[in-house]
């Protein structure tokens, strides 16, 4: 295992008897729109999402000489108005359906007694499984490029695109990312007459208005939008499933309260320039405590988009290295655990905790880092969370050196890791 799959299972070792947190966040969903096979109920799956902070990407008008997509500036005009954007944008957004293949004879329309003598064609039984939303952001050689979360066309047989016109299209899958809950499908760019361009997130601040443009409740409501503000640039969210499970550790998202309902998973957030700042993904349905909650939606920073979608479009996939521990943060530690067990000197305050070794070949474990051993930064780095540190991590290669410095008990040291491990996902 790796330091962000097995937070969850470690924490339980190191932390001992700790008040229970007042933390925000409860119930966080996916909100991809599930239909029932068999009577049209709704559920909603689990989505995943992180980010990695990028600097300024490009300054071009949405593509370099080199195919890869960038981001535009500048970001913020504040000159237009919502209707300007919407329909300057809504050409660019479609709804992406998830078709699976039905183990049950029974049908969508619960009629299914009577049944053909010729053999059924694959097209025939499959049925809609999910609803998402997609947008459109490249058009180049005869393509047209969507990008949307993973968790929509999480284990497709096929996936359908409807464009803005109602046209219908099948969609091939390029690539995806479970880890950033991110994928990238293409289509013929036949029929395609508006790209979105991507404003950068780093720039945005709370307060400034945004609409998230999606299919809310499926292709019924597709191209709604609505219209609300950043209530945080940057909010770091329990990145878990509703069974409980934790994924990949906290990650850091965009906070809006615009509307945001299943089926607008993978639609955009758009600030006033009509550049998309963020893809929509999850939502805040209760606390822990079983209090409902309302205008707490969540998105994928752009520059994370960016970042990976090129990577998708160049690999499939994302390979990320990783040091091979277990860990938990060091704010989920009880005092009495800090101080009997870690024995860590006063001064220090956040960090990780090395829990555990994915195995004995480890390379932190090689290098010489031991269970309960403190990281407080990589490569001179302040790493405050797990987020802190995947941050950084991401942005290097398999087999590239870091510099880990951590405190065991009272003692400052330093190692140098090379990354030879790479992230099961």
């Amino acid at each position: 295992m790796t330091e962000e799959q097995d937070q969850g299972k470690t924490q339980k070792d190191i932390q001992g008897k700790k008040p229970k947190k007042n933390r925000p966040i409860g119930r966080i969903i996916a909100t991809a729109l599930l239909a029932g096979l068999l009577g049209g109920g709704v559920a909603v799956g689990a989505g995943y999402i992180y980010t990695q902070t990028t600097d300024f990407i490009g300054k071009s008008t949405g593509a370099l000489s080199d195919g890869k997509t960038t981001i535009k500036a500048p970001t913020i005009s504040g000159k237009s108005n919502a209707t300007k954007v919407y329909n300057n944008l809504k050409g660019a957004v479609v709804s992406v359906i998830n078709q699976q293949a039905t183990s049950s004879s029974s049908t969508i329309y619960g009629d299914s007694s009577k049944k053909s003598s010729s053999s059924t064609s694959p097209s025939s039984t499959l049925q809609t499984a999910s609803e998402g939303s997609g947008v459109i952001y490249k058009d180049a050689d005869g393509y047209a490029y969507i990008v949307t979360n993973y968790h929509v066309i999480s284990g497709a047989k096929r996936i359908q695109v409807v464009l803005y016109d109602g046209t219908k299209v099948v969609a091939k899958k390029v690539g995806f990312d479970a880890m950033t809950d991110l994928a990238v499908l293409r289509i013929s760019g036949s029929d395609v007459k508006t790209v979105a361009q991507f404003g950068n997130s780093n720039q945005i601040k709370t307060g400034q208005t945004v609409l998230a443009i999606g299919s809310p409740l499926g292709t019924d409501y597709a191209s709604s939008v609505t219209e609300g503000i950043i209530s945080a640039s940057k909010r770091l969210v329990s990145n878990t499933s509703e069974s409980g499970k934790t994924n990949y550790g906290d990650s850091i998202a965009i906070q809006t309260d615009a509307a945001i309902n299943p089926g607008n998973s993978g639609g955009p957030l758009v600030n006033t320039s009509g550049q998309v700042i963020g893809i929509n993904s999850q939502k805040l349905t209760e606390t822990d405590e079983g209090e409902s909650v309302e205008g707490m939606g969540f998105a994928i920073p752009s520059n994370t988009v960016v970042s990976i979608i090129n990577k998708l479009i160049k690999y499939g996939k994302v390979v990320r290295p990783a040091l091979g521990v277990e860990v938990v943060d060091l704010s989920e530690v009880s005092s009495d655990v800090v101080k009997k067990t870690l024995k860590l000197p006063s001064k220090v305050k956040t960090g990780i905790v090395i829990a555990g070794f994915s195995s004995d070949k480890s390379p932190a474990k090689k290098a010489g880092i031991k269970k309960y051993d403190v990281i407080v930064a990589v490569n001179g780095e302040k790493v405050s969370n797990l987020a802190d540190m995947r941050d950084i991590i991401y942005k290097l290669k398999v087999g590239d050196t870091v510099k880990i410095t951590y405190y065991r008990a009272s003692t400052e040291k330093t190692v140098k890791v090379k990354m030879t491990e790479t992230l099961k996902q």
